[in-house]
C-alpha cells in the first residue's frame, strides 16, 4: 500500500498480517477524500479505526499539524507503529476502543475520519456521540467512510451533511459540526 499524496507520495507502507482484520482503504478512495478536504496544511486530524495508519499518514503527509490515530487492536499495533515512524510529524497512536477515546477525549480536531469495520454495528452510535463530544468544535468535519447499504436514517443535531461519496461498494459521508 502506498501514501497518494504530500511529502510522502509514493512511499510504502506495511499492512498487518494474520487474524487481525483489515480493509485498507483503496488508493483511489484516498486521493479523492484529501482532494475534497483541500488545504489541510495547520490542521488538526484525527483517525478513527486506523488499522495500518495509512490515512493518518496521508494526513501527515499532506501538512496536518496535529495527527492523532486510534486503534483497538493489539494485532496492529506493531505495523502500525513502523508506519507511523516514517510520518514527518509526530502521529499520536492510541490503543484502545474508539468509543472509549470519544468519551475520554478533551481535545477537538479540524477533521475527523472514521473507518470501522464493515460488520461495526454502532457507527452511527459512535457519530453521535462524536457529535456531542469535545473532540468537536464548530467547524469540525466528520467523514465516515461504510458500506454503501448502511447509510444514516435519521438526524443527528449539530451534523449536516455536506457531500457523500461513492467507491466501488462504499461509501465516505462528509459532515460539518455546526454549535
Amino acid at each position: 500500500m502506498r501514501i497518494t499524496g504530500g511529502i510522502l507520495a509514493g512511499r510504502r507502507v506495511s499492512v498487518p498480517h494474520g487474524d487481525s482484520e483489515i480493509r485498507p482503504s483503496m488508493d483511489r478512495m484516498r486521493e479523492s477524500v484529501f482532494a475534497c478536504l483541500g488545504d489541510i496544511s495547520s490542521l488538526s486530524f484525527l483517525d478513527i479505526f486506523t488499522g495500518s495508519g495509512i490515512i493518518a499518514l496521508e494526513a501527515a503527509s499532506r501538512g496536518a499539524s496535529v495527527v492523532e490515530a486510534v486503534e483497538q487492536d493489539k494485532l496492529k499495533r506493531k505495523i502500525l507503529l513502523e508506519n507511523v515512524s516514517i510520518s514527518p510529524t509526530r502521529i499520536n497512536c492510541r490503543f484502545m476502543p474508539a468509543e472509549l477515546y470519544v468519551k475520554r477525549a478533551k481535545t477537538s480536531f479540524d477533521i475527523i475520519f472514521m473507518d470501522p469495520p464493515f460488520p461495526y454495528n454502532f457507527k452511527w452510535e459512535l457519530v453521535m456521540n462524536i457529535a456531542s463530544s469535545a473532540i468537536v468544535s464548530n467547524g469540525s468535519r466528520i467523514l465516515i467512510h461504510r458500506p454503501r447499504p448502511d447509510y444514516l436514517k435519521f438526524e443527528i443535531p449539530n451534523l449536516k451533511k455536506t457531500d457523500s461519496r461513492e467507491y466501488g461498494r462504499s461509501v465516505v459521508d462528509f459532515f460539518l459540526f455546526i454549535s
